[in-house]
């Protein structure tokens, strides 16, 4: 759990971020902005929803109602009700977001993994009635079948700190985001993908830059190009270097 001198810094790095946000927002805001103050700052706010994630709970509703209320009243004593606190977190999902850009990310060490996971707007017997995202969210596929909505696409290290994310609609592929140059600038050395990732150009592109792509071989695949280093015996499947994993 985290320490109240942790804690301490997360928040003082969010604040600080905030107040830059708040002074690039107000310059280019149309009306008048609320005089009404809040009970919760945005700082506080994005804080807690950072501390949710180091926190081991698996819910965010039982974290806000048993930790943050009733043991974290230093640290928040202006706590509001948890369908309120709800509202406010989707006030606070963009600079949320543009803080974990530029300063949650963690470092690349070589080994990296990528994957994609589906975000739903609504059940898939409501999408031909759905108003939420109208004309911005789509349908797509994944393993775990068909779904309206949004696909977050993300890479972390070994140790599980995120290095890059990026959300696209649902009828994207996965491996658009790593044919731009910017989702994968500072990835280098392995990364492991499932079948989903495999392509020859992707593939080849990757392994131009530094990226050394690592997946499963379907059945039909062939081999492109073979690795450097062949062991002259082995008991565990044999990587190639166009990423494909002989014998998995």
């Amino acid at each position: 759990m985290m320490v109240n001198v942790e804690i301490t810094e997360i928040f003082c790095l969010v604040d600080e971020f905030c107040k830059e946000f708040d002074l690039v927002v107000e310059k280019n805001l149309l009306g008048n902005p609320s005089k009404r103050p809040l009970v919760m700052s945005k700082a506080e706010v994005i804080t807690i929803m950072v501390l949710f994630h180091l926190s081991g709970y698996r819910t965010f509703k039982h974290f806000y109602l048993d930790r943050v209320k009733l043991h974290m009243k230093d640290d928040f004593p202006r706590t509001v009700s948890y369908n309120r606190f709800v509202e406010l977190m989707g006030r606070c999902l963009m600079p949320m977001t543009l803080f974990l850009k530029n300063c949650g990310l963690g470092e690349c060490t070589g080994i990296s993994f990528v994957d994609s996971t589906p975000i739903r707007v609504c059940k898939n017997k409501r999408i031909k009635r759905n108003k939420v995202f109208d004309g911005t969210a789509t349908t797509g596929k994944s393993t775990m079948g068909w779904f309206h909505g949004f696909k977050l696409h993300i890479v972390i290290n070994e140790r599980g700190e995120i290095l890059e994310f990026s959300i696209t609609q649902a009828n994207v592929d996965d491996r658009d985001p790593l044919r731009h140059g910017n989702f994968l600038k500072k990835i280098f050395g392995k990364l492991y993908a499932d079948k989903g990732y495999i392509g020859k150009e992707l593939m080849e592109t990757l392994f131009v830059d530094g990226i050394h792509l690592v997946t499963q071989v379907r059945n039909n695949m062939k081999n492109c190009l073979m690795s450097a280093y062949r062991p002259t015996r082995s008991t565990g499947p044999t990587p190639t270097a166009t990423g494909a994993v002989k014998g998995a």
